[in-house]
């Protein structure tokens, strides 16, 4: 199997979530990108994904979820 080299922009809080995933697992970024990238084609990537969120779609009913989420987390900022 031949390797190609590509560059990739992603928006700052994931590259620093990258980086943090990949010291605590002893691998380079490149490493835990190509494993992501394993993962999703193992998964049937795109096809598995929408299937997830179909069959998960309208599960939340206890109201707003964005507002839970913002609740919530604002709750982490306090500890």
């Amino acid at each position: 199997m031949s390797s190609k080299r590509i560059i990739i922009t992603l928006p700052a809080e994931d590259k620093h979530w990258l980086e943090g995933y990949s010291r605590a697992q002893k691998v380079s970024l490149a490493e835990s990108i190509r494993k992501g990238v394993q993962k999703l084609r193992k998964a049937d990537g795109l096809k598995s994904y929408e299937k997830l969120v179909e069959s998960t779609y309208g599960l939340w009913k206890k109201g707003d979820g964005l507002a839970y989420q913002v609740k919530i987390r604002s709750e982490w900022k306090e500890k």
